[in-house]
């Protein structure tokens, strides 16, 4: 079987996380603050925030961000539902946009026309590793007063170019990017999420609520030569990491380059092998934007059925995985407001089909999955 992703572990992550074991200090604690300072240097952010995931990471954002009750966020349905999620447990409501047919992130083109009084912020997502058009993005958002997150879930490693320079994911182009470490990612902790901003008094709130609001950190008090008795002035959540789960995603940050250039190449060889079926469509990666291809989705001719295909991929050992889900189509999101149809989104997700990408990959693997696709849909 050719799994979609295999995450890229081995002793060294093991070791770290034995390491910490053993140590006594398994919650956050010292290696959680290494693995924020370590992020932090990778991306180019001036602050970064481990969390236990990036839902939780999402949440806080947008808290911080000032968005409440009865507020609008704009933001695309075709995103995992985690998303328009993290805007409803603001009590606010999720206004979505149309993304773009070929890059599958927001449309900017959509953006101003969804603006109401109500707005508060817009979240971006940087989808499948792509990163989205900031340079357009930005501009709305600010003329409008309007504070930009961005959902980084899937983008760690993927660069964009930001006035004449190249940027890393991260770096943050608006006010916030929040990430994800699940198995799923090309940085995995088993679960966690971190998030970074250039505001340093967004940052201080990020901690404070990750931790029940407590108003001396566990590490603070440990360090302590008097008694400390901590306070809980405001309502916070338990949103920590875990130093065993830090461990792990400092030794995976060290891979991190080489992963990525990897994908990088395995990408190139999907497109040099699939040039001859014109019958599909490729992901589009903009002369701007570097991504790190945590997927690479194809899309299947109109003809093709998307579950047929899939099967006899699998039947021939081949995983793979729907395009993207739309999370308007969603029970919970089926009175949300659309602003104007989202045909892209729902194209993008009934015919696009993600296939196998992991380090490991050989070229006969690569080779069996575009042989099989080809077969299965021309």
């Amino acid at each position: 079987m050719i799994p979609i992703i295999k995450p890229l572990m081995d002793e060294a992550e093991a070791n770290a996380a034995a390491r910490v074991i053993l140590s006594g200090w398994v919650t956050q604690g010292p290696e959680v603050a290494a693995f924020e300072k370590d992020f932090a240097a990778y991306t180019g952010a001036a602050h970064a925030t481990a969390v236990s995931n990036c839902t939780t990471g999402l949440h806080l954002a947008l808290l911080v961000a000032g968005v409440k009750a009865g507020d609008e966020v704009i933001t695309v349905s075709h995103s995992y539902i985690a998303t328009a999620n993290s805007i409803l447990y603001c009590g606010a409501k999720p206004v979505f946009v149309d993304v773009d047919a070929d890059t599958m992130n927001m449309d900017p083109a959509l953006i101003e026309a969804a603006i109401t009084p109500k707005t508060k912020a817009i979240l971006v997502v940087h989808q499948i590793g792509m990163p989205a058009d900031m340079a357009r993005i930005m501009p709305i958002a600010r003329q409008h007063g309007l504070k930009v997150i961005e959902d980084a879930a899937c983008a760690v490693g993927a660069e964009l170019l930001w006035d004449g320079e190249w940027q890393k994911v991260g770096r943050v182009w608006g006010d916030v990017a929040v990430f994800s470490f699940h198995p799923r990612k090309i940085v995995s902790t088993g679960d966690g999420g971190m998030i970074t901003t250039p505001h340093a008094d967004w940052d201080a709130q990020f901690r404070l609520l990750r931790q029940h609001g407590m108003s001396v950190p566990d590490t603070v008090r440990h360090k302590a030569n008097t008694v400390i008795f901590e306070e809980h002035p405001i309502m916070g959540y338990n949103y920590r990491m875990t130093d065993i789960q830090a461990a792990v995603g400092r030794e995976q940050l060290k891979r991190l380059p080489g992963v990525v250039a990897r994908r990088r190449e395995i990408a190139d060889r999907y497109r040099e092998r699939l040039a001859d079926a014109q019958w599909l469509g490729m992901p589009a990666e903009p002369a701007w934007a570097r991504s790190n291809w945590q997927s690479f989705s194809v899309r299947l001719p109109d003809q093709a059925d998307q579950r047929e295909v899939m099967q006899a991929m699998l039947d021939k050992g081949i995983s793979t995985r729907r395009g993207i889900m739309c999370a308007h189509r969603e029970k919970v999101y089926s009175g949300s407001p659309l602003h104007a149809p989202l045909q892209n989104s729902e194209i993008s997700q009934d015919k696009r089909i993600i296939l196998p990408l992991y380090v490991q990959m050989t070229d006969a693997d690569i080779d069996a999955v575009t042989d099989g696709l080809k077969k299965a849909t021309k």
